[in-house]
Order: C-alpha cells, then sequence, then structure tokens
C-alpha cells in the first residue's frame, strides 16, 4: 500500500514540477511583472481568508480520519462534524472578506477581480483531501489534481493571449483549485456519510484553535508574504510580480523534496499511537536521506541557476527578481527539513501547542524583517524576510523535538550532498563563459550537473541510492502492472 501510495505521490509531485514549468513562463511572459503582482496580490489575499476559514481542518482532519481506521460510522461522524465547523467559518469569513473589500479603498480599483476571489472563501469547506489523505488513497487527490491542472494548461492557451488578461489568469488560477475541490467532495460517496444527528462540533475546537493559530503564525511568511509586500512597497504591482517570479521559481521544487514525508505522515501518527519509536527513526532515517540527497542539491542549482531561469521561465522583465531566487535558493532544503520535523514528529506526537510557539518565532521574525526591509528594499527585502523566518522556524522545530525525544539525524549526508554539489559551481561557469543560447545553458546546466552529482556521490561516498530508487520504482510500477 505504501509503495504504491509514494507512486501516486510522485506523480502528484511531478505534476506540480512540470505544469508551472510550463504555465508560468507563458502568462508572465504576456502580462509582465505587473499583471502577475496584481493576480498574485488578490489570489494571496482571499486565499489567506481561505486559510484562516479552513480552521486547521486540513491538517487536524488527517490525523482523525487516520485514528477512526475501519470504523466508518466513527469516520463519518468525524468527518460530519468537521465539514460543519468549516461551513459556519467559510460563510463568516466569506462576509467580513466582503466587509474588508468594500471599506477598504485600496480595493475600488479593481473591486469585481476580489469580489470573484471571494469564492475561494466561501467554497473553501470543498477542500477535502483530508479525508482521501486520512483514508491513504493518493491515488484520488493524484488523479484530480493533474486532471484539473492539464484542462488549466489548456485554457491559459486559448484564453491569455494579451497584457489585459490578467484577470482571466486569475479565473483560471481559481477554477483550477475550486474545480479540484468541488469534484472532491462529490467523489467522497461511499467513503464517508454526512449527517447531523447526534454531532458534538465542539470537542474538536480546542484542538483546532491551536493548530489554526499555528497555521496563521506559518501563513505570515509563506502566504501573506505578498500581501505584505503588496502594503508596504511603493511600486507594490512590480514587486509583487518580481517577488512572486522568484518564489514560484524556487518552491516549484518543495513538493518533489516533500513527497516522501507526505506517504509517511499517516504512517508516524499510527506508529506514535502504539509507541513505536523504532518505526519513527527508520521512517526519519528514510525521509532525511531522500531531503539530504536532492534537496542539497537542488539549492546549489536555484542558486548558480538563478539568472538564466528567470530570463527563461519568466522573461527579461523580471531580470531584477534574480537575486531574491538566488536569497530563497536553500528554501527546498529548509522547508524540507522543518516539514519533515513537524508532520512526522510533532503533529503525530500531540506537540500541537510547542509547533504553535515555533511558528511563532518564525512570524516575529517575518514581520519584524519585512517591516525593516520592504519598504526600502522591496522584493528583496520579502526574499531576506522569509529565507530567515524559514530558518528561525525550523531550528525551532529542532530544538523542541530535542526535548522529547532521542531522534537521531544523519548529519553528515548533507555534508556529502554539498561537497558532491559544489562541483555545480566549475560546470555552470564554463558552460556562461560560451555563451550558449539560454535554453542549452539551462538544459546543459541541470544535465550535466545531474551527472556529476551522482557521480560524485557513488565514486566519493559510495551511494547507490538513486539506483535503489529507480529499481524500486521500476518494481512497484512491474507489480502495479500485474
Amino acid at each position: 500500500m505504501m509503495a504504491k501510495n509514494y507512486l501516486y505521490n510522485l506523480l502528484l509531485t511531478l505534476a506540480n514540477l512540470l505544469f508551472p514549468i510550463i504555465s508560468f513562463p507563458y502568462v508572465s511572459h504576456i502580462i509582465g511583472p505587473e499583471g502577475i503582482g496584481k493576480v498574485q496580490f488578490a489570489f494571496s489575499f482571499a486565499l489567506y481568508f481561505a486559510l484562516i476559514a479552513g480552521l486547521g481542518i486540513p491538517v487536524y482532519g488527517v490525523k482523525e480520519i487516520a485514528a477512526a481506521g475501519d470504523d466508518s460510522a466513527k469516520r463519518s461522524k468525524v468527518f460530519s462534524e468537521l465539514l460543519t465547523i468549516y461551513v459556519i467559518t467559510s460563510v463568516l469569513l466569506t462576509t467580513i472578506y466582503l466587509g474588508v473589500i468594500f471599506s477598504v479603498p485600496y480595493f475600488k480599483a479593481d473591486l469585481k477581480m476580489y469580489l470573484n476571489a471571494g469564492l475561494l472563501i466561501i467554497l473553501s469547506f470543498c477542500s477535502v483531501d483530508w479525508v482521501y489523505t486520512g483514508l491513504q488513497q493518493f491515488k484520488a487527490i493524484a488523479l484530480r489534481a493533474v486532471l484539473f491542472k492539464t484542462i488549466n494548461l489548456l485554457l491559459l492557451f486559448v484564453f491569455i493571449k494579451h497584457p489585459d488578461d490578467f484577470r482571466n489568469y486569475l479565473y483560471l488560477m481559481m477554477f483550477s483549485f475550486l474545480g479540484n475541490n468541488v469534484l472532491s467532495i462529490f467523489l467522497l460517496r461511499g467513503k464517508v456519510q454526512f449527517t447531523l444527528k447526534g454531532l458534538k462540533i465542539t470537542r474538536h475546537l480546542p484542538a483546532l484553535i491551536l493548530v489554526l493559530a499555528t497555521i496563521i503564525a506559518a501563513s505570515m511568511y509563506t502566504e501573506m508574504d505578498t500581501v505584505m509586500l503588496g502594503f508596504l512597497s511603493g511600486h507594490q504591482d512590480r514587486a509583487v510580480g518580481l517577488y512572486t517570479a522568484a518564489v514560484k521559481l524556487t518552491k516549484i521544487a518543495i513538493p518533489f523534496v516533500t513527497s516522501l514525508g507526505m506517504v509517511l505522515l499517516p504512517k508516524s501518527g499510527r506508529d506514535f499511537a502504539e509507541q513505536n519509536l523504532t518505526e519513527v527513526q527508520r521512517s526519519l532515517d528514510q525521509t532525511f536521506r531522500f531531503l539530504a540527497f536532492f534537496g542539497v542539491p537542488v539549492a546549489f542549482g536555484l542558486f548558480l541557476l538563478a539568472p538564466q531561469f528567470i530570463s527563461l521561465f519568466s522573461g527579461r522583465e523580471f531580470a531584477d527578481a534574480k537575486t531574491s531566487m538566488q536569497i530563497l535558493a536553500p528554501l527546498p532544503l529548509i522547508i524540507g527539513f522543518g516539514h519533515c520535523q513537524l508532520n512526522m514528529i510533532l503533529v503525530p506526537s500531540g506537540h500541537n501547542r510547542e509547533s504553535f510557539f515555533c511558528v511563532a518565532g518564525g512570524m516575529f521574525v517575518s514581520v519584524v524583517v519585512n517591516f525593516l526591509l520592504v519598504p526600502h528594499f522591496g522584493a528583496f527585502g520579502a526574499s531576506v524576510a522569509n529565507l530567515a523566518a524559514e530558518i528561525v522556524v525550523t531550528f525551532l522545530y529542532y530544538k523542541a523535538i530535542a526535548r522529547h525525544f532521542d531522534f537521531r539525524y544523519q548529519w553528515k549526508l548533507i555534508f556529502e550532498s554539498a561537497l558532491c554539489a559544489a562541483l555545480f559551481i566549475p560546470v555552470i561557469l564554463m558552460l556562461q563563459y560560451f555563451t550558449l543560447p539560454l535554453i542549452i545553458t539551462v538544459l546543459s546546466g541541470v544535465m550535466l550537473s545531474a551527472g556529476v552529482y551522482i557521480t560524485a556521490q557513488v565514486v566519493l561516498f559510495k551511494s547507490n541510492f538513486i539506483f535503489d530508487i529507480l529499481t524500486f520504482v521500476k518494481a512497484k510500477f512491474t507489480t502495479t502492472a500485474e
């Protein structure tokens, strides 16, 4: 089961990698930094309200559904209680959102666009992937996501043709997001039954409020950073557009780096419930090895090829975003490690309160650094704030875990990967010296660096990790086909 789940999660990860690589360059070249900035600000602002409306259910619900096990009655009751809460909060937050956009002058210039974005909030309760994840049905999640990403991609080429089509970009982003969610809730039939009888929704509120507080604090540097940049920067649209390009390109690889941890999340919950810390350590070792092997070279590659990535995928109008991208380059590794600690240890072990304080520390750093740097340095300041916040949160996670558990991390794997990835430097410098066409430079840089990295891992450290993965995937595909 876990092997198949990993394959479907790998499919979803590849979709999350490939579709932005195709869609974002096309859109950014047409609507430019200002158009990207307008759309991303509106989308992020509405999504922040939707995030609060979720009340932590997308995280908390996974654990509750998994804990119900094969008891369909218990599972349906948990689902009904959490969905009822979700509907109430969606209506409440939509009301607050409408009050804000109608009363604040900033939003009047494009009020219709912000009104339409409000659908993200009122329909946020349709986001029920937490049920599928708790049931370990990653196939359903992956196939739906790929379907709507494909449709969205095709529609982009039809409806985005001129700079003034930036509003269409927002609506297509909303279609992909909401279409997936609405379909997923209809397909729950047979897995859970919704009922209003005998519900005890208040029993979930204390835990949900704590999870929500953690999510809100985290969102201050993962979602709200774009909104803060828009308000604090003197040139909102362009600054947000440049920052969005840097963040999107940097974070494209993050789902891949964290993919194994997502598959092992329900297993970690059961292992902690059974006090089987040996199995938790084993899962942690698997994830950390994956993280070190892939996260480190990704960070090096993003840093060294940032100017080329920006020019190729976003256009020369976004050239000023290269510094922001270089600052954010370590994020796949840092976020990957933080994700591993939070979702595989702190949340399954029930240390939600400490998780909140860790994230609150990152929120504090983010807000302070944003207010100090963004008014003067724009996207550059927002990038520094983002990186600083992620480092602080990941460090605090590590210290919180150390107070309760004696888990071990194979730190030498980070060092070995960094030593091998350092060989990218002469490879990239050589390619830049020959002044090749941009796409040739990027493709050659990625392929040559990957070849050098794998060779160095095998020769210097006798690592067969990449071959183990290929063998594993091939075996599971063969088993699935049979």
